[in-house]
């Protein structure tokens, strides 16, 4: 199939490709709302019913929560398989008032379509549909057999889906995985994402006495739960910024020199980085670099914290109890579990006799990385480099999407990438939006890869 075809039919269906977008946008797909009981079902439909249309088998399939849509479409059984996943549920859209234009009501400006879930995924799985598309109407064959599985339970966590994976294995099962669910490194700066860091997190609470006490009569001579909590969270880094959890780095994956020259081709501004949230000065492990901190490397964050009274004006008591909410960013090669246990650990060797300590696990997620020479990344790194007109660079990724791991360690495929979006998107906030240019040469990109996979040996 020329190039040129593929390109000449892109561009004569993209207004359509975004009108569909938009129809997709207004359903409003909360999931963590029970009101949207009928509106997640609306969007799984729309979906099944559009992969329909193009010849793939698809049903709504039940989870336990929200339904998910699975479809396949069958090329040859000698040819390779390839799963795409995304998400069809969003975030819920509040505050309401910061919005420009009601967030179920997509707004296409010269640049962008504003919606909640443009960006985060309706509009980055959607171009993957668009694209098997015109793959099927400019070509016949995509030389793949395709799967799609597009849940819509990830805004609140998956709770059903590593289960119904492990359930339909052999349904799944694929010689790659293909996500966009993030955003490039900077616009026109074409990205793939080869790695993922994984999340521990846990709750600690101290105890010091059974109540609060009055400071004057026992100030001075009983521990102060909030003083004892602040001295732990202290100790917890040392004066160059790591992590003191005894073990913490043992089984950290370091950079080698072929991923340093990668990471040392991705454009990116520390002093605008730090500006754009009002940052003076960073801060971090000594001897990295912001680049390195937020995507290579490993981190301990309190995320909350509270104790005592925090009423208006004064009581004068000495808190009791004081607790604060942990979490740690992981990378290869590090274990969540591990990680949890240690910290643990270390939290109740920092306090003092006589001090309760108990920690609570809050949840965790396993870090993920795929190699660079697997043929998928090849396909796409290529696909990119044609549709983007430049080299992709191979970025690290600071957050955190646990399926990939699920994926890789289920399946025993790789895991792409192929991100869409932007850091600009405002995903999670007001005023959602998804680049029209970044949706039309995601749709090239998608199609292209899904065509090198194809002619994969």
């Amino acid at each position: 199939m020329p190039s040129n075809d593929l390109h000449a039919y892109l561009n004569a269906s993209f207004d359509r490709h975004v009108a569909e977008l938009t129809d997709l946008l207004k359903i409003p797909s909360v999931s963590t709302d029970p009101g949207h009981e009928a509106d997640m079902r609306a969007a799984a439909g729309f979906v099944r019913d559009r992969l329909a249309g193009l010849g793939f088998s698809a049903n709504v399939r039940e989870t336990g929560g929200h339904p998910l849509v699975q479809a396949e479409l069958v090329s040859g059984a000698d040819r390779p398989t390839i799963l795409i996943y995304g998400h069809y549920d969003v975030q819920p859209a509040e505050p309401l008032e910061l919005w420009n234009t009601p967030p179920f009501e997509p707004k296409l400006t010269g640049a962008a379509l504003i919606a909640r879930g443009a960006s985060d995924d309706k509009g980055q799985f959607y171009a993957h549909i668009m694209a098997v598309e015109a793959l099927l109407a400019t070509g016949g064959d995509p030389g793949v057999n395709i799967r799609f599985l597009i849940e819509g339970e990830e805004e609140i966590g998956s709770p059903n889906l590593d289960a119904y994976i492990r359930e339909h294995l052999n349904e799944l099962r694929a010689d790659a995985v293909i996500i966009s669910d993030g955003a490039m490194v900077a616009p026109g700066v074409p990205s793939l994402t080869y790695g993922l860091r994984g999340l521990a997190y846990v709750e600690v609470r101290v105890t010091t006495a059974d109540r609060d006490l009055h400071s004057g009569a026992y100030g001075g001579a009983v521990p102060n739960a909030i003083n004892v909590l602040a001295r732990m969270i202290a100790a917890l880094h040392d004066e160059d910024g790591r992590v003191t959890v005894p073990g913490f780095y043992d089984s950290v994956l370091e950079l080698d020199d072929a991923e340093r020259g990668l990471l040392a081709r991705v454009p990116f501004d520390e002093a605008a980085f730090l500006g754009d949230v009002g940052v003076r000065a960073g801060m971090g492990e000594a001897g990295r670099s912001v680049l390195e901190r937020i995507s290579t490397r490993p981190t301990l964050d309190v995320n909350g914290i509270g104790g005592g009274f925090q009423g208006a004006g004064s009581k004068t008591v000495i808190a009791n109890s004081a607790m604060a909410k942990i979490s740690c960013r992981l990378v290869p090669d590090q274990d969540s579990g591990d990680i949890t246990a240690r910290l643990g650990a270390w939290l109740r060797e920092l306090a003092p006799t006589g001090v309760k300590v108990d920690v609570t696990d809050l949840g965790a997620g396993e870090p993920a990385i795929t190699s660079l020479d697997a043929p998928a990344v090849k396909a796409a790194a290529a696909a990119l480099h044609e549709a983007w007109g430049k080299e992709p660079v191979f970025v690290r990724t600071g957050g955190s999407i646990p399926v990939v791991n699920t994926f890789q360690q289920l399946l025993g495929a790789p895991v792409v990438l192929l991100d869409m979006g932007l850091p600009s998107d405002n995903v999670h906030a007001p005023n959602e939006q998804f680049g029209l240019e970044c949706y039309r040469r995601g749709i090239h990109a998608a199609a292209l890869m899904i065509r090198r996979m194809g002619e994969t040996d």
